[in-house]
């Protein structure tokens, strides 16, 4: 991967995009001014731009640049304060003080809400297996502001580690979470979903083993559940009862410990 800098950097962003390029044994561009196709049409890599506000992630093989923002986080946080529900929430079945965890972090919008719930007694723990994906998130979850304080403080409160789901849920203690989230790429396309091109670029397609199913529940303290499309054969064979929502493009599925 080439790390480079915004278009006019001064020495600190030079600065800091020579250390993200160390940290992610990526290789450091000086911009000079050439374009990011450019860059990506010379070098056949994906290109990283680290920018005073936000990093931006080219992919290779895309148009649109990846880069954190807290998307669908914000309105459903907004429904939640106005006492509305929320999906996720209910098929997690989430309150304050637990201890949440997300084993496919994606851009974190799941996790933002599920920080907001537990609230500062819980604990939010996301897995990303994608370097690039999880340093983005990271990132942006400490840096991005809303201008909504209870967002704000829910995305610093999430700890993002850069692991396979499995061999982390291997090192975790029997027990030692409430609730385990699995929220894998589909295995049919959804309509409409053109917006995550540039995520599907750099996410993991690897299938959900029953190997971590098994590993969940000697994790979990009360739930697991995986979202998932609603033609998805993954719920029966993993062991999930479906809870079905009518119109819905995607469900949830269960297992209580």
């Amino acid at each position: 991967m080439i790390v480079t800098t915004s278009g006019r950097p001064d020495i600190h962003l030079i600065q800091t995009a020579m250390e993200i390029a160390t940290e992610l044994n990526g290789h450091f561009l000086k911009r000079n001014k050439q374009a990011v196709a450019d860059i990506k049409k010379s070098y056949r890599e994906d290109v990283l731009v680290v920018g005073k506000n936000r990093l931006e992630l080219h992919v290779l093989c895309q148009n649109s640049p990846l880069f954190f923002h807290p998307n669908s986080a914000m309105f459903r946080i907004k429904r939640l304060i106005k006492g509305e529900t929320d999906p996720f929430c209910e098929a997690c079945s989430l309150q304050e003080g637990d201890f949440v965890l997300d084993c496919t972090l994606g851009l974190a919008s799941d996790s933002i809400i599920a920080s907001y719930v537990v609230g500062e007694k819980g604990f939010v723990k996301g897995i990303e297996e994608s370097k690039s994906l999880a340093y983005i998130v990271k990132n942006g979850l400490q840096q991005w502001e809303t201008g909504l304080d209870v967002l704000d403080q829910a995305m610093k409160r999430i700890h993002v580690t850069i692991s396979d789901h499995l061999s982390y849920l291997r090192e975790c203690p029997e027990h030692s979470f409430d609730v385990i989230y699995f929220d894998p790429m589909f295995e049919e396309t959804i309509e409409g979903s053109i917006g995550l091109l540039p995520l599907k670029s750099v996410a993991n397609f690897s299938a959900l083993r029953k190997e971590a199913i098994m590993e969940a529940k000697r994790v979990a303290r009360r739930r697991i559940v995986l979202k998932d499309h609603w033609k998805s054969s993954r719920f029966q064979e993993l062991g999930f009862t479906v809870q079905v929502r009518k119109s819905a493009k995607f469900h949830y599925g269960v297992i209580e410990i």
